[in-house]
């Protein structure tokens, strides 16, 4: 039997931190005492977990030596400011923002052995959502098919800017349908009813951070460190659920029988039949696993495979997975 753990959650009264809440009671993850963190604004709030109410704390006068694990699911200033500090206290920290340079990025169903060579207290990334999702899917394939060249269009929902931008969405949709002259506020356009063709801004080269870190991410959980990679991320008005349109090239011709039974058999994918494809609203959201459809090869090429898959960016892509990092984590704590 395991052991239960002082746990504290950074930035516990966020989208993604309430999600991760919310699963570690769903999993009955083994939890002694649960401390909860965010910022001087926040703190003072309430949160409920397994039936209590717990009371949200200011992060910058919390002693990391009381917990043995921490979620950091706050802003990469939080974590760059806190992660090390909390790690030499003796705190395994499992990131989701991205900052930590020297960290492990781990995804369970495709480098979870990774886990095993840690040396604890250890500083863990959770990835990016859209690392997530990706790497689940084609972890499973890439013996296989012995994958060239990965090109990927993401579709990202706006929850994946926190609640600022749920509600920008929302008020945007509003005054458009009351017929309402329309002020743009955490975005810089309309994102109502329109879809923005970059998330964040561009370097020198023309691409985002969300794409660099995508890019480098996906390398490293598939263990393919000279990947080709192209990716291009756009913002969506969807509040919840990221899709992706992925094209894979592939040194032989595609056998979509042997392709199909790989995706049936791995761990958190639901294959949808050809006459069927998922989507965020009506399969994704809420739901604790990746959605893959259209699979088929190219029109052209027997050697390219086109997927479509869909997930739920705030479960799946965020909470979920960092939930089963901290899973296989324990097993090696003492």
């Amino acid at each position: 039997m395991t052991t239960p753990l002082d746990i504290a959650i950074v930035g516990a009264t966020g989208s993604v931190g309430e999600t991760l809440v919310q699963i570690l009671e769903e999993l009955a993850f083994p939890v002694a005492t649960l401390h909860l963190l965010a910022s001087m604004e926040s703190a003072g709030s309430s949160v409920m977990f397994a039936g209590k109410k717990i009371k949200v704390r200011e992060v910058d006068s919390f002693d990391f030596a009381q917990v043995k694990l921490a979620f950091f699911a706050a802003s990469p200033a939080v974590s760059r400011s806190f992660a090390s500090k909390a790690q030499q206290a003796g705190c395994t920290v499992i990131d989701l923002s991205g900052a930590l340079e020297n960290a492990l990025a781990v995804v369970p169903e495709a480098n979870g052995d990774s886990i095993a060579t840690l040396k604890l207290p250890a500083l863990i990334t959770s990835p990016s959502c859209a690392a997530v999702a990706l790497a689940v899917a084609l972890a499973p394939l890439k013996g296989q098919l012995g994958i060239e060249r990965v090109q990927v269009m993401a579709a990202l929902a706006v929850s994946a800017q926190g609640r600022e931008a749920v509600s920008e969405l929302a008020r945007q949709t509003a005054e458009l349908l009351n017929a309402r002259p329309l002020e743009p506020r955490f975005f810089d356009r309309q994102m109502a009813f329109n879809l923005l063709a970059q998330v964040g801004p561009v370097d020198e080269h023309g691409h985002t951070g969300v794409e660099r870190r995508l890019v480098e991410e996906l390398r490293v959980l598939l263990g393919l460190a000279k990947l080709n990679i192209s990716v291009s991320c756009i913002q969506v008005p969807v509040f919840f659920g990221d899709s992706f349109s992925v094209a894979l090239q592939c040194r032989e011709p595609v056998d979509l029988a042997q392709v199909n039974q790989a995706l049936e058999q791995a761990d958190s994918l639901e294959l949808v039949e050809n006459d069927d494809y998922p989507t965020p609203v009506g399969h994704a959201v809420g739901q604790d696993v990746v959605y893959v459809g259209r699979v088929r090869r190219g029109i052209d090429d027997s050697q390219q495979l086109n997927l479509w898959l869909t997930t739920d960016n705030l479960r799946k892509g965020a909470a979920l997975n960092a939930v089963q990092v901290a899973q296989l984590l324990i097993k090696h704590m003492v």
